[in-house]
């Protein structure tokens, strides 16, 4: 196993320490800017353009981020590039042009995006950007498919399950995934205390949270994980848990 202890060290801003999509658009390189610069970690998404190349987005459209219908798979990474994200002057940033950015000056948590019968090739193009990064990185997803892809391909990173849920046949279908040997859990906050989480952290798992938007979310989180990804508010400024 890998360790991911390092997850619990700072808050992990969600999609870059963006202002909700005021000026500073989330998953762009402004928003991981601000992050660097006020020492958060940085969680990010990825999606796989249509030349294979992974990009920084969440979506699997563009119509939210970028204001023109169409699907973001649908595009080359360099059509992509040039779309603005929010009006801004920011644009979509490939996984290679963010971890150039970051250099390591901030851990990444990141967010691979899976589509079922669409991602070969997915996990094997983000290992590949990511070799020789010099950097604290973990790699997660919902998707059952992109983890073991990811651990057939022999991820040397951190791997986790972001998940959510509280009914017993959700429990079960996250037991399969840790049955591959992850290494940390990322969870809804307002699904915990839960028993599988209980029992993963008492194996030793790491278990951060998602996504946290005010003192009581981050109060929560803190009693029943081990730390956030927030948004919308600055944990500088509120009590130390």
């Amino acid at each position: 196993m890998t360790s991911a202890a390092w997850i619990k060290d700072v808050p992990v801003a969600h999609r870059g320490y963006h202002d909700m999509n005021k000026t500073v658009w989330e998953n762009t390189l402004s928003a991981f800017s601000r992050a660097i610069d006020a020492g958060f970690a940085i969680e990010c998404d990825l999606q796989l353009a249509s030349d294979s190349v992974p990009v920084v987005f969440h979506d699997h459209t563009l119509e939210r981020l970028c204001g023109i219908a169409g699907d973001v798979r649908e595009r080359t990474s360099g059509e992509l590039g040039m779309l603005t994200v929010g009006g801004t002057a920011d644009r979509i940033p490939t996984l290679k042009q963010m971890l150039k950015h970051v250099a390591g000056r901030v851990p990444l948590v990141i967010e691979v995006k899976g589509r079922k019968n669409e991602d070969d090739g997915f996990a094997e193009a983000v290992l590949e950007v990511l070799e020789g990064y010099e950097g604290e990185v973990a790699l997660m997803s919902f998707d059952l498919h992109i983890l073991k892809d990811l651990k057939a391909a022999g991820c040397p990173y951190p791997l986790g399950l972001t998940a959510e849920g509280t009914k017993p046949e959700d429990f079960f279908k996250h037991d399969e995934a840790m049955h591959l040997g992850l290494d940390f859990i990322s969870y809804q906050h307002a699904h915990l205390p839960n028993s599988f989480i209980t029992a993963q952290r008492q194996a030793g798992i790491p278990v951060i949270t998602w996504t946290v938007r005010d003192e009581n979310a981050r109060a929560h989180t803190y009693s029943h994980a081990d730390q956030m990804t927030f948004e919308g508010f600055d944990p500088r400024e509120t009590a130390a848990p």
